[in-house]
């Protein structure tokens, strides 16, 4: 039996600072990020990959400022969606909530066939799956399973799930770090297995390369830290949610950049800076091939089941993510037959049930017709996935950030220092100029089809929006009644 939206739902406050660490380093997943995600900078920067990184993480500490500021005066499940909806209004709230969810959503695809390929490599790779061309269905079939497995661990306590999820992690970065100093080890005292060397260089741009690709190809690293704020939609859960949160996303930011930077920068030496770009972007999983050149084969083989478990991590997180966003609309609008669903709390796990499997859905659907109707393989979900799920999400981001500005700096006496203002001023100009550089107009290309769903999604969000102006009103109701806050509605 579940409990309905007319009856109390909420959520049990349980975690510390270590568990809301844990969805969010889950959700950036940075072992899968770091297997995968630098091929698609590659494409666009050559061997300056861990240059369009650093590019990357200057942007994400300075949308992090917005989220630290915010989180340390609210807590609310729809994170975003609670956070704009008190400063800028109820209206943009539900539109970047919704924005938001859309990016968990697609970062759920993204996952699952990032589980699928990897799981389907290491088994290739000990023999379970003949070698040679791997049969498509494979891997998405794993995907999928995977996609199950995520949907069944969401529905457990927060805090069991964020400890599977942070042991995991953990676990799989500890052994990329290992793995990277013993390359850095090998190239500093006379050169890898094919004369590989340590050389700088990979912080420059080679000749002919310009700004805007760098800009460009820094859009996978932005998708490499997605999910850094994923501990804002524990703040109901969290015992000290104005302390610990704001903690968890400044604390995974940070290691995200230096981690990005430092192992992206050992995967491009190691594998020979610009004679060897063209096995760096064919490489199906670059620390797991690296590991095997410089170490031996079984460390590979560790390595890319280890990428495979992070995907599936992140996979549950992002589920959690979507789940407490939509169940944060859904109790604020339980009359709405659909949101209704979304309010439902199960009564054994105290678990938003009814958004986690509204979420589940719509990931699995999105996959299936992916691959049936358009013949998407895993790994052009992956990508095609990443990229809509990435673009949405720096929408998110930027009304996030305008709303920080707004509560504190415009709304009576300013709440920090006003010299501070310049920090997500300057977060504003990145996100802008990021999306702007990734604007295209020819519809030949995947680009213009990833894009014109980015513009769907955000469409559909301000219809709904305009549509039910009773749900504005509620939200705004709600949002007075839990966080105290009046001005900003409209």
């Amino acid at each position: 039996m579940e409990i309905t939206a007319h009856e109390p739902t909420k959520l049990r406050r349980e975690l510390n600072v270590w568990e809301a660490i844990g969805i969010s380093l889950a959700l950036m997943a940075p072992s899968m990020a770091a297997n995968i995600n630098p091929q698609g900078t590659a494409g666009q920067v050559g061997r300056a990959v861990p240059l369009a990184f650093l590019l990357a993480t200057v942007g994400v500490l300075l949308v992090a400022y917005g989220f630290v500021r915010l989180t340390q005066q609210f807590h609310h499940a729809g994170s975003v969606y609670g956070f704009v909806g008190v400063t800028i209004g109820p209206r943009a709230g539900v539109f970047s909530g919704f924005a938001l969810m859309g990016t968990y959503v697609f970062y759920a695809c993204v996952t699952t066939m990032a589980a699928g390929i990897f799981g389907a490599d290491f088994l290739q790779r000990i023999g379970v799956i003949p070698s040679g061309d791997m049969p498509a269905a494979i891997p998405l079939v794993i995907g999928l399973l995977a996609l199950a497995g995520a949907w069944f661990l969401a529905l457990v306590p927060a805090r069991d799930g964020t400890r599977i999820l942070l042991t995991v992690e953990g676990i799989t970065v500890t052994l990329i770090l290992i793995t990277t100093i013993v390359i850095l080890v090998r190239l500093l005292s006379g050169g890898g297995p094919n004369g590989e060397t340590f050389n700088l260089n990979v912080f420059t741009l080679p000749q002919g390369t310009d700004l805007n690709a760098l800009a460009v190809g820094a859009v996978f690293g932005f998708l490499s830290f997605a999910g850094f704020e994923a501990a804002a939609t524990l703040g109901e859960e969290a015992h000290h949610p104005t302390r610990d949160i704001p903690r968890a996303i400044l604390g995974v930011a940070l290691f995200g950049g230096v981690y990005f930077v430092f192992v992206t920068a050992i995967e491009v030496m190691g594998f020979g800076g610009d004679a060897g770009m063209k096995n760096f972007i064919a490489s199906g999983s670059l620390l797991g091939d690296l590991g095997a050149t410089y170490i031996g084969a079984w460390i590979g083989d560790l390595i890319t089941i280890g990428a495979a478990v992070s995907a599936f991590g992140c996979a549950l997180a992002s589920l959690v993510g979507a789940s407490r966003l939509l169940y944060a609309l859904g109790r604020d609008n339980a009359n709405t037959p659909l949101l209704g669903m979304a309010a439902k709390v199960s009564p054994r796990w105290g678990t938003p049930s009814g958004a986690l499997a509204l979420v589940t859905v719509l990931s699995a659907l999105i996959i299936v017709v992916w691959a049936a109707a358009f013949g998407g393989a895993a790994f052009d979900i992956f990508v095609g996935s990443g990229v809509i799920g990435t673009l949405i999400l720096l929408v998110a981001y930027a009304f996030a950030t305008v709303g920080a500005i707004k509560h504190l700096f415009f709304s009576g006496s300013p709440k920090v220092a006003v010299y501070e203002i310049v920090v997500p001023i300057a977060a504003l100009v990145v996100l802008a100029f990021t999306l702007w550089l990734n604007l295209t107009f020819d519809p030949t290309t995947a680009g213009f089809r990833y894009q014109v769903v980015v513009i769907a999604w955000l469409l559909l969000g301000g219809i709904f929006v305009v549509a039910m102006p009773g749900l504005v009103r509620r939200v705004a109701e709600r949002l007075e009644r839990d966080e105290g806050l009046v001005a900003a509605r409209n």
